[in-house]
């Protein structure tokens, strides 16, 4: 091979690997497109979690793999044996500002990724081996061909569903629901059936259990080894990508707080040397949308919105703050989450992205 012929080479690997990220300042960040990242699951702590999983489904004699890949989002795609993973999990500048722009990093720690490729699992698994076709699997979890629904109405305290993921979301659709019987059946020594003893959602997993045994030494019935979406063919930069995410995750109607805030804050003319209204709520911002989001399942972005919102009025109001942060936390901690609640319960409760 000739010495021309190997520095051509070597500059094509250099281009395809992408920049250094840790040496982009913010700004260059944002404003480098997806497919400009060089990103890879080789080699990154996705690996890892993905031969866990692979150890699972062994463990439980399913000998079928699912193959992974980068995009934009966590989803698997229908007909497809395998899942999307998003970008910014393989590689820890991008897991920072995924945090920064949307207060969270969906699927960044151990346990969480877990939850979510157990879950990914189902779905790759229900598609190789054609299971929502078969009556009882519609008799169980509902019909796969009903409309997928861009908010749902959960019901927190049913029975009828396993819980794995946040947000009740077994209820969103019945493949979210077959999908998230799986992943509780399927993660080692979950006790799923002292769990959910008396549950309706009982007989799930035990014909999960069922067919599982059945299937698992068949040839799948599909072998698509697609990759949709994939990372290198996304041309939109990461502020594009934030700013229609943030949009998403966003509050599309208004909320009118001004009766509840009057009663945790004081308006009296006699109170301006006390601190004000928005400063607190600022001070305790982060700790209440996490407590939040934690309660309801709820993105913390959306409740970050209405804390905005809260804090907005408060100022314009004049509020002030006339007792103890720790006695006064509780009271808006209550608050926010009746109005994250009613969020919810109205039927405004977004099917992720």
């Amino acid at each position: 091979m000739s010495d021309k012929c190997t520095h051509r080479r070597t500059r094509k690997r250099r281009q395809s690997a992408g920049p250094d990220l840790n040496q982009l300042s913010e700004d260059e960040l944002l404003d480098t497109r997806m497919c400009d990242l060089g990103l890879h699951i080789n080699g990154t702590w996705l690996e890892q979690r993905i031969h866990k999983l692979y150890t699972e489904m062994e463990m439980r004699g399913i000998k079928f793999r699912p193959h992974f890949w980068l995009s934009d989002e966590w989803f698997t795609p229908d007909g497809v044996v395998g899942t999307a993973i998003p970008f910014y999990l393989a590689h820890p500048r991008l897991m920072k500002l995924e945090g920064k722009q949307m207060l969270e990093v969906e699927g960044g720690t151990h346990d969480w990724c877990m939850r979510i490729l157990r879950h990914e699992a189902g779905h790759t698994v229900d598609n190789a081996y054609r299971l929502r076709r078969r009556q009882r699997w519609r008799n169980l979890f509902g019909k796969a061909s009903q409309p997928y629904p861009e908010f749902y109405k959960p019901k927190p305290y049913s029975k009828r569903y396993v819980l794995h993921l946040d947000m009740w979301y077994a209820q969103s659709h019945p493949v979210e629901d077959f999908a998230e019987t799986f992943a509780v059946w399927l993660k080692s020594r979950s006790g799923w059936r002292t769990r959910y003893r008396g549950w309706p959602a009982l007989k799930k997993l035990e014909y999960v259990d069922e067919l599982i045994r059945e299937v698992r030494d068949q040839k799948p019935r599909v072998t698509s080894r697609e990759r949709v979406s994939t990372l290198r063919t996304l041309r939109e930069t990461l502020r594009e990508y934030y700013n229609r995410k943030r949009a998403h995750y966003g509050l599309d109607h208004p909320f009118f707080y001004d009766r509840d805030l009057q009663r945790l804050f004081s308006g009296r003319p006699d109170c301006t040397d006390l601190p004000t209204a928005a400063s607190v709520l600022r001070r305790l911002r982060r700790d209440l949308r996490r407590i939040v989001s934690q309660w309801t399942g709820e993105y913390q972005y959306t409740i970050d919105q209405v804390l905005i919102e809260m804090i907005d009025r408060c100022s314009e109001l004049g509020l002030r703050c006339d007792r103890s942060e720790a006695e006064l936390k509780w009271d808006v901690l209550a608050m926010l989450t009746v109005q994250t609640m009613n969020y919810l319960h109205g039927g405004h409760h977004r099917v992720a992205l």
